[in-house]
């Protein structure tokens, strides 16, 4: 027998997944700030490891909510990842999401240096919000750096950050993948930067703009997740 299909408006599709996700993780609590974000990145993925995976540093979600409200620039490592920001609502505290892999001179700087783009879009990057010899930004517009497919874009932001060359507000590490996945992401989390990381080798495009959705609409200090 075919399971009964429940009658829902097209408008209220979204809010009964957040009411079937909360159903489902029954009495289990999480901190209000970090909550947001979890039941996001369920609902976009329909896992709910993640109730367990999702790394927040100390105040990472407070410091991303005040970037986005001071107009962040977010970068990502794949159109996709970028595609998927919310980049209306983004851009309502003048913000923007950037995306360098297919700009041509990071093409030609991969080559050129025998690396990927991934790591050349790094660098492109920690251009924007680099740590100058005061130890102040040179960029002093906050910059997200939101990872989803490339583990070799956070071994790049490491070890940019170790040398004090890159400076970024929030780091969002969720490469998905099975290369050098883990590692990446546990030098992101001992980086000594706000970080948001899925642990493990589970990650995405697809969470990375779902965590950046999640900071923007903390950002209205609304209860929309």
């Amino acid at each position: 027998m075919l399971e009964e299909l429940e009658q829902v408006l097209p408008g209220d599709i979204e809010k009964r997944s957040f009411e079937i996700i909360t159903e489902e993780l029954g009495e289990r609590t999480f901190d209000p700030l970090e909550e947001p974000i979890i039941k996001r990145c369920i609902h976009t993925s329909a896992d709910f490891d993640y109730a367990d995976q999702l790394y927040f540093s100390p105040g990472a979600v407070k410091i991303g909510i005040e970037a986005i409200k001071k107009g962040a620039r977010i970068v990502t490592d794949t159109n996709m990842g970028k595609a998927g920001v919310n980049k209306t609502a983004l851009g309502k505290f003048g913000g923007e999401v950037l995306c360098f892999m297919a700009d041509e001179d990071v093409a030609e700087a991969a080559k050129r240096e025998g690396t990927t783009r991934a790591v050349a879009s790094v660098k492109k990057a920690a251009a924007l919000k680099a740590a100058g010899a005061t130890g102040r930004p040179m960029e002093e517009r906050p910059l997200i750096l939101a990872v989803g497919n490339a583990p070799t874009a956070l071994i790049e932001a490491y070890e940019l950050i170790q040398k004090g060359r890159f400076a970024p507000d929030l780091v969002i590490g969720v490469p998905v993948g099975f290369v050098n996945v883990i590692p990446a992401k546990e030098r992101i989390m001992q980086a000594g930067v706000p970080c948001i990381v899925a642990r493990g080798r589970k990650g995405g495009s697809n969470i990375a703009a779902a965590i950046c959705n999640a900071l923007i609409y903390m950002s209205f200090n609304k209860t929309k997740v």
